[in-house]
């Protein structure tokens, strides 16, 4: 498989994973939700909100988008799910579009990343998107083991790319109506 075509993928993938975690989630009492829990961000919805808030300073800046939220600072009004949900699958679809709009000549492309030190390192866009992927993954893992704790069973987010994993993910993926 190509880069590209790698990128597109994962953003899919990415998108799906979010939906999976966010549907258990949606099975929760709000207090179940918030309950405080053992994990770097020491609850469900601070764990999500930082997947949010890293998506989206990202995607500002392998977009360079012009924004004046610095790093981190972004201080999000998403504290319940029912306000982080559509906001994640809104940056789930932001991401997709931004891969499918990827070529062979755009993918390294220079990203300037704004550090809230002012530090300005400039990355290729291939390793700011395999950065983002990267973790994305590590902290929905966070959220998948919070969920092993609570009273709804974490969902099972591996069964995405193998040929036989395709009909274990297409209701969601007709769910989630991506392009």
């Amino acid at each position: 498989m190509e880069m590209v075509q790698h990128f597109r993928s994962m953003a899919r993938n990415n998108a799906w994973s979010n939906y999976r975690l966010h549907k258990a989630c949606a099975g929760l009492t709000e207090e179940e939700f918030n309950r405080k829990r053992v994990s770097f961000f020491p609850s469900l919805p601070l764990t999500m909100l930082h997947i949010l808030e890293v998506d989206w300073l990202y995607l500002d800046q392998l977009e360079a988008t012009p924004t004046d939220r610095d790093a981190m600072d972004y201080n999000l009004p998403y504290r319940m799910l029912a306000e982080l949900t559509p906001a994640q699958q809104a940056m789930d679809l932001r991401l997709i579009a931004y891969c499918e709009r990827l070529t062979a000549q755009t993918i390294d492309a220079p990203v300037v990343i704004r550090r809230a030190d002012g530090y300005r390192p400039v990355n290729p866009a291939s390793a700011v998107l395999s950065h983002l992927f990267v973790h994305q993954i590590h902290h929905r893992g966070q959220v998948h083991a919070m969920l092993a704790g609570a009273s709804v069973p974490p969902p099972q987010l591996d069964e995405f790319f193998l040929i036989e994993d395709q009909p274990l993910r297409a209701p969601d993926l007709a769910a989630l109506e991506l392009p």
